[in-house]
């Protein structure tokens, strides 16, 4: 298997288990790597009421997973999700934004509210 489809399938696994880890928290998945000109978000999850965009970073370590999202791609993410709400939802629906970070163990941490 070649790095780069290692890389894909370990994302694919890591979207995965936050998914599930929403699921979990009673949340239903509205949508996984939606994409839109502006970028992809990871997934997507309606949660107690709130649209949940998600980031999924996954590294070999926790430290790593959680200083994976920069500042350029916060601003994607939000111009996405600015994206989804028009589409599906509207401007004024309640959102946030949420870091789901995991190790190589499969461990994971899930900031609320991440976007700075």
């Amino acid at each position: 298997m070649s790095r780069g489809s290692t890389a894909f399938h370990n994302g694919m696994a890591a979207e995965d288990i936050a998914a599930r880890a929403y699921e979990a928290k009673g949340g239903k998945v509205l949508a996984q790597r939606w994409k839109v000109p502006e970028g992809e978000i990871d997934l997507i999850v309606e949660l107690a009421g709130v649209i949940v965009f998600v980031e999924v970073k996954a590294r070999k370590n926790m430290a790593a997973a959680l200083g994976a999202l920069q500042p350029a791609q916060q601003t994607r993410l939000m111009a996405c999700a600015e994206q989804y709400l028009a589409q599906k939802a509207d401007l004024n629906t309640a959102c946030r934004f949420d870091l789901a970070a995991l190790d190589h163990t499969g461990r994971i941490e899930i900031i609320e509210n991440a976007l700075g």
